[in-house]
């Protein structure tokens, strides 16, 4: 394990005070901090139950999770529940959110095409983050992306150079950096796509013995 010199957003600034996910979640729903509220279906808010020991933290909502309201249910989604299977860890004892809870996007005819969240939509949406942090005091969060990295432990921090290291915060829990999965489906030679979908999952691995009995 690697100590980590500095933290973000989730970590830093204040976040929302609630005694529970489900009061926490109501008051997620009218959330108006940033801008992105106004062209999304509706506010995703995390997922799981508020004891379990690992935290998987995304970046945003995409398409398919903006309709249904529930994080991680599109291709990304799905491809990350058969890396978790395949890395012994089971979703349903994790607890699934994203760093930024609305989708941000920008129409194309009739498509929707993903747009990357900005530092300052990052910094607002630390608040209900840190406070999901709070509530459910994970043994390990696993930052799946670039932008879950920048929300847990600032800009310094970066992806590829720290990929599949725990970095221990002080006062926080441990960090475990990995890809998002949809790296994974952007990929479209066949043999790149083996190796990196291993490397996802031997990431993953590194989670298993953060979970309880």
């Amino acid at each position: 394990m690697n100590i980590a010199p500095k933290f973000g957003p989730a970590f830093t600034l204040e976040s929302a005070d609630a005694a529970s996910l489900d009061q926490l979640e109501h008051q997620a729903q009218g959330c108006t901090r940033c801008e992105l509220y106004k062209n999304a279906t509706q506010l995703v808010f995390g997922e799981g139950s508020q004891k379990a020991d690992i935290m998987l933290v995304g970046e945003q909502p995409g398409d398919k999770e903006d309709i249904a309201g529930r994080p991680f249910v599109g291709p990304a989604g799905r491809l990350l529940d058969i890396c978790l299977e395949e890395a012994g860890l089971e979703r349903s004892r994790c607890y699934v959110t994203n760093a930024v809870k609305h989708f941000k996007f920008e129409p194309r005819g009739k498509r929707r095409l993903h747009s990357k969240p900005n530092a300052g939509e990052i910094q607002r949406c630390s608040w209900w983050l840190g406070a999901e942090i709070t509530l459910v005091r994970p043994h390990l969060v696993v930052a799946l992306g670039a932008t879950a990295l920048y929300s847990l432990l600032g800009p310094k921090v970066k992806l590829t150079p720290e990929r599949g290291h725990i970095l221990t915060p002080e006062n926080h829990p441990p960090v475990l950096v990995t890809i998002h999965p949809s790296f994974l489906l952007r990929i479209r030679d066949d043999e790149d796509i083996a190796r990196q979908r291993a490397n996802f999952i031997a990431d993953l691995r590194h989670a298993v013995q953060y979970q309880g009995n």
